[in-house]
């Protein structure tokens, strides 16, 4: 399986131990030049094997198997020095066309582009082109090899010209799976970002499946079935010479039909493996993956659906992130599970953060350390916002409302947020010594809900704790510490945290007309 990671947006392969299922085919980000090597040594391996493999069993068949009268005793001698010599000068043409069609239906390989539709339809219809110029050479040799026998022993010529055939059909099959086996890596490029044309997939995965098990199944069959009537017309074949030719047939049909069912099911397997080991780690939450797409049946257009799945997952997963971002985890789920407009009553304590003198700033320093200084502020109240399991729900300029309870629930409100006050004012003091700001704390009934257009949303907490925590925060700039809460806050709040405060005065704050109970830290 070949499995390519995506960073900052572009695929970045991954190598390995089995890229497009075999080790043979080298990995996924190989250079041109090893890959057009390694193809060269693939095909020509493939291609001399297979047909030398080929000619030996119909020569085997034809001569000592198949009843009939003797082949060797008049063509020994011509068998001996014929066949060689064809066999040699069919194969060289065959090497050599092959590479010279291959080199040019893939020079946008060597020309460093993508593939165009065209160039994608003729690199997947190479094997096929490849295999139709081996046929044609078997073709060549049946009538070569047919004519010669004709001229002299036409008895045995139908049995050579039927062999020849059937060995041609059966080496050429195998011959077609191993080269759109070794094309893998250069179907993967020329489909990089896309699907199989639509035209190849007429005689898609269906059409394949069936003629491979006609040629495993039906030509086989077919020799026994020469072999019967080769039998009927030589009348004289013994008992014995008919079980040697039925065992031979025999082992040549399960050894055929075993090698053309294994391969079609790798050339299957291959893609649905990395589609599903792929899965496995889209399970594990790993989004930054994509698979080549390196098959020309529907199993490449799975292939291709895959990618642009996690294409759209990526997409998602980023806008959901860079929206968080703006919002906080919380806010976002929230919009994810419901789109209504309007909010609900719930109990929330309420964190108002506000620089000290930051028109003084702005007009003392340029913008640039204006916005560093601010980053760095925000970068500190976030960090302990979060911590305490609470959400920065608005900046605006230079302070921050902090929200714990809503949208997320949690069993302590009142003490998280105390306890992130205490924790911020004290890094504030040590992190950011050239500023000051003030916090003040306060908790109560809020509505907090989504506010806006049906076009736009915008999650917020409305109600008096609001307004009553901007206004404390304006007296903790002046006060020691910088830090002052509401008693409301500290009274609602777990033991563990409210005996960390103290009350403190009783002031009327700006825009209220009841009087707040102060509390600060001890």
């Amino acid at each position: 399986m070949t499995i390519q990671r995506t960073v900052q947006g572009n695929p970045e392969p991954v190598l390995s131990r089995r890229p497009f299922g075999s080790w043979l085919l080298g990995s996924a980000d190989q250079s041109t030049r090893r890959l057009r090597i390694r193809l060269q040594i693939l095909m020509a391996t493939f291609c001399i094997g297979t047909n030398l493999i080929g000619a030996l069993v119909v020569f085997v068949l034809a001569v000592f198997v198949l009843p009939g009268p003797s082949l060797v005793d008049q063509l020994q001698l011509v068998d001996a020095i014929v066949i060689p010599a064809y066999l040699v000068i069919a194969m060289t043409i065959g090497v050599v066309w092959s590479r010279r069609l291959t080199r040019r239906v893939t020079r946008w390989i060597e020309l460093g582009r993508p593939a165009t539709r065209q160039e994608q339809i003729a690199t997947l219809q190479l094997p096929l082109r490849l295999t139709l110029i081996e046929a044609g050479l078997w073709l060549v040799a049946a009538v070569f090899f047919t004519v010669m026998t004709l001229m002299l022993q036409p008895a045995n010529a139908l049995r050579v010209a039927l062999t020849v055939i059937d060995g041609a059909i059966i080496t050429c099959s195998v011959s077609y799976l191993l080269t759109e086996f070794a094309l893998r890596p250069v179907a993967a490029r020329a489909l990089a970002d896309s699907s199989p044309p639509r035209r190849l997939l007429a005689a898609g995965l269906k059409a394949r499946t069936l003629f491979f098990w006609t040629v495993g199944s039906a030509v086989p069959v077919a020799g026994l079935m020469l072999a019967a009537v080769l039998a009927l017309i030589e009348r004289d074949v013994t008992t014995t010479r008919m079980a040697v030719v039925v065992l031979a047939l025999g082992i040549v049909a399960l050894g055929n039909g075993y090698l053309l069912t294994w391969l079609s099911a790798k050339s299957v397997v291959a893609p649905v493996r990395s589609v599903r080991d792929a899965l496995s780690l889209i399970g594990e939450g790993r989004l930054d993956v994509t698979i080549p797409v390196f098959d020309g049946t529907e199993l490449g257009s799975l292939q291709a659906g895959f990618n642009r799945m996690t294409d759209g997952l990526r997409e998602r997963e980023r806008i959901r992130d860079v929206f968080g971002r703006y919002v906080g985890p919380g806010v976002v789920r929230e919009a994810l599970t419901s789109d209504r407009l309007g909010g609900e009553e719930r109990f929330a304590a309420v964190l108002f953060v506000d620089l000290v003198g930051s028109t003084e700033l702005a007009n003392q320093r340029p913008p640039t350390e204006v916005v560093q200084l601010l980053n760095r502020f925000f970068a500190i109240v976030v960090a302990e916002v979060d911590r305490q399991g609470g959400f920065v729900n608005k900046f605006a300029g230079d302070a921050a409302l902090a929200i714990f309870g809503a949208p997320a629930e949690l069993p302590d409100p009142a003490g998280s947020e105390l306890a992130a006050g205490r924790e911020l004012a004290r890094r504030l003091a040590d992190e950011l010594p050239e500023a000051t700001a003030g916090l003040g704390i306060t908790a109560g009934i809020v509505v907090a809900g989504t506010v806006g257009d049906v076009r736009r949303h915008e999650y917020t907490v409305i109600g008096d704790p609001v307004n009553e925590a901007a206004r404390l925060s304006e007296l903790a700039k002046t006060a020691p510490g910088r830090l002052i809460a509401s008693m409301t806050a500290v009274e609602e709040a777990e033991t563990a945290e409210s005996d960390q405060w103290q009350p403190s005065d009783l002031v009327t704050v700006r825009g209220r007309s009841v009087p707040t109970r102060l509390a600060v830290p001890q």
